[in-house]
């Protein structure tokens, strides 16, 4: 066995490998950048997981970042065991190969209870007075005091939120050097986030991104340094790539204004009421789940729907089929975005009477992803010591809500989800194996088998792709 290391840039595309990245530049001039064609939807968890399963969702079942769990009737994104997905994992392979393998996790998605040998993942404590702590969880449980105790703690509002930056990705860096130091893996699996925020705040021609990617140059470049000088064979791939975006398209309003969405009054803000509702669509980027409760109102929906600007496809069970998305947890139609747009999960029609979570960061109570939880709002004065206030209150025990994020979607400039575009844009796969100028996202499941044991699937293993 070869050990191996993965890395995963978010965010990155050929494109963006050049003068602000001086060692990708060098370091990927000596091996091949191939061109990566995504799964829809290209996002985290869909991308990640057909990379670890050679498969497509139809079945692996991770139709997007989240979907609605049918038995309970509720919109969940961002839940973390691997056991919601479906079939033979790449570790499982390569233990039937050799019982030796040894794997670990440094914040890929769906890292709980995976049968990875180490495991680190964000995992915030959540206290009865309505704190939340950053934290991480691992596997084994001592190895979250070991790390702790040499980095601090993880540094969760640098990871998402306002405040992300460099530092995140930093931590999980220096993560992965210690635990291949402490315990080294056969293969490694290293995610860095930091071009995932400027790119989706402000889009990939604003100058904070010449910024990020010199920053995030400088991190692999320890890294791999480090890999490198300690006989590991790293390979660099990306998930998606980020286009410009100016249109946020509000797809659940579109709903609502038809009688499709029912909500419940709560202190005078409305809350979604999934199991009661016609029609709603989770909204994820540039891809949106829509589940209609009564087959007979798929029609309804898919007039109401088919000519909304900002909508490129509204795929139907032929259409899921096509695009190999045709899984149960897949909506019964799959709207997909133009170029220029995105979905917004909003589904008040006055801003007055939005959720308390609207205004705070809160992936999991969300129906949708919202990627404006990056910004502050603009509209309120004195921020920065708004939110020194509220701080020193939840440390004092006061409970107060965290309400700085705008319900502004039109701030948001960058966006990813939908397949197409120029291949520059495209995510990309680096490694020194002889590939084709193009990966299908399964494929890349079978280099990084090669890239451990000099070859990948049986013909048998790789039947139903």
């Amino acid at each position: 066995m070869r050990p191996t290391a993965v890395i995963d840039i978010v965010g990155l595309s050929s494109d963006l490998i050049g003068p602000d990245t001086p060692f990708l530049s060098r370091w990927s001039g000596t091996r091949r950048v191939t061109v990566v064609d995504p799964a829809l939807p290209a996002v985290t968890t869909t991308a990640q997981t057909s990379y670890l399963t050679g498969k497509y969702p139809r079945d692996h079942g991770i139709v997007a970042n989240g979907w609605l769990f049918r038995d309970e009737m509720e919109l969940k994104l961002w839940r973390q065991s691997n056991h919601l997905v479906e079939g033979p994992k790449l570790w499982d392979l390569a233990r039937e190969r050799d019982p030796d393998f040894t794997i670990a996790n440094i914040c890929w998605w769906y890292a709980m209870y995976s049968g990875m040998d180490y495991t680190v993942t964000p995992r915030p404590q959540y206290l009865a007075d309505g704190r939340k702590m950053p934290d991480c969880y691992t596997f084994p449980m001592p190895l979250r005091h070991r790390l702790t105790q040499e980095l601090g703690t993880f540094p969760l509002f640098s990871f998402w939120g306002p405040r992300t930056n460099i530092v995140s990705s930093q931590w999980i860096a220096d993560a992965a050097r210690l635990v291949h130091q402490w315990h080294a893996p056969t293969m490694s699996l290293v995610y860095l986030p930091h071009l995932d925020y400027n790119l989706q705040r402000h889009g990939k021609d604003h100058a904070s991104v010449r910024s990020d990617l010199r920053e995030i140059d400088k991190v692999v470049e320890g890294l791999i340094n480090y890999y490198e000088a300690n006989g590991v064979e790293v390979t660099v791939l990306s998930e998606y790539g980020i286009t410009n975006v100016d249109r946020p398209v509000h797809i659940n309003r579109k709903l609502r204004e038809a009688g499709l969405i029912s909500v419940r009054e709560e202190r005078g803000t409305e809350l979604l009421d999934v199991g009661t509702c016609r029609a709603v669509a989770l909204a994820d980027h540039q891809i949106a789940h829509v589940y209609v409760r009564d087959p007979k109102d798929i029609p309804l929906v898919q007039e109401l729907l088919r000519d909304e600007p900002g909508i490129e496809h509204l795929l139907d069970a032929d259409g899921k089929r096509e695009w190999k998305v045709d899984h149960p947890r897949a909506g019964e139609l799959v709207a997909v975005a133009d170029e220029r747009s995105w979905f917004t999960y909003y589904y008040w029609l006055d801003d007055a009477r939005a959720p308390d979570y609207a205004r705070t960061v809160d992936i999991h109570k969300k129906p949708g992803f919202d990627p404006v939880e990056m910004f502050l709002d603009p509209d309120k004065k004195l921020m920065i010591p708004r939110i020194g206030l509220k701080v020193a209150g939840k440390k004092l025990g006061f409970r107060t809500l965290m309400d700085v994020v705008p319900l502004r979607a039109e701030l948001v400039k960058g966006s990813h989800g939908r397949l197409g575009g120029r291949d520059g844009d495209k995510p990309v796969f680096i490694n020194r194996q002889e590939a084709p100028g193009r990966l299908a996202a399964p494929d890349v499941f079978d280099y990084l088998l090669k890239g451990i044991f000099d070859q990948g699937r049986t013909t048998s293993a790789m039947t139903g792709k």
